[in-house]
């Protein structure tokens, strides 16, 4: 009598989990067929549902996640004070999402959503780009590019006064100077096969790149390519909840 009750506990759950994965895929296909149809209606009843701020809030969470895990704990890159601003800026937006997945059709989560979305990423917009200049001349043949560039301090200030290096230091308190991110192992620190290739890989190339041997996309550019495809998100929502709302007054 158990093997047949297993057999149809395990056929009841892929019979379940097939019907969800039914469900989102014509979720997406209403939605994509929405944007052609009639997109401002599209977007205005999806930024009102909990899909895409929840997206938003994972996304970022996962980008500070990655940061200190993977680039900073494993691969021994050491984050900058711009870098430790890019994370508060991203925790910022994933906040703002937070609040709004409580109840997105409720107005006053929406306006915490989309005030705290976009002044995380206007600040995290400015710190990616100041950190990709500071890349550049870093990284140039010519001796005065460096010249005049600010931006780049152990002790960082965070906006309303926030002491976040003295909170969670081991997350925001700069250790590695800006434009300089290719891994430094401490001495003495043991290595696995897959830390030393990766570690070695980077440091020929004299730092973090997403294709290294083309030196394309730095570490810098990646995070202005976030901030560009969280406004793809943001943006539209923004501006359908508005013109709907008039519309309806």
């Amino acid at each position: 009598m158990g093997i047949p009750i297993i057999e149809f506990l395990v056929s009841d759950q892929n019979s379940i989990h097939s019907l969800k994965r039914e469900k989102i895929t014509m979720s997406m296909c209403s939605f994509f067929k929405g944007l052609k149809t009639a997109p401002l209606d599209t977007l205005y009843d999806w930024q009102n549902g909990r899909w895409p701020w929840g997206i938003i809030a994972f996304a970022m969470i996962m980008l500070v996640l990655l940061a200190h895990y993977l680039f900073q704990n494993w691969m021994h890159m050491l984050p900058c004070e711009q870098c430790v601003y890019i994370r508060y800026g991203n925790l910022v937006m994933a906040l703002g999402a937070i609040i709004a997945m409580i109840n997105p059709k409720a107005v006053w989560t929406k306006i915490c959503g989309y005030v705290l979305g976009f002044y995380g990423l206007i600040y995290t917009f400015i710190c990616s780009w100041k950190l990709m200049a500071i890349h550049d001349a870093v990284h140039s043949d010519d001796l005065e590019a460096m010249f005049g560039m600010q931006g780049c301090s152990m002790e960082p200030k965070f906006h309303f006064g926030l002491p976040l290096d003295k909170w969670a230091p081991e997350w925001f308190k700069p250790t590695g100077d800006c434009g300089y991110d290719a891994p430094m192992p401490a001495e003495g620190v043991e290595l696995s096969s897959l830390q030393q290739f990766f570690v070695e890989l980077y440091q020929s190339s004299d730092g973090w790149y997403l294709i290294p041997q083309w030196k394309f996309m730095d570490m810098a550019e990646c995070c202005f390519l976030a901030c560009c495809v969280a406004t793809l998100f943001l943006v539209p929502m923004l501006v359908s909840w508005i013109v709907k709302g008039f519309m309806k007054k």
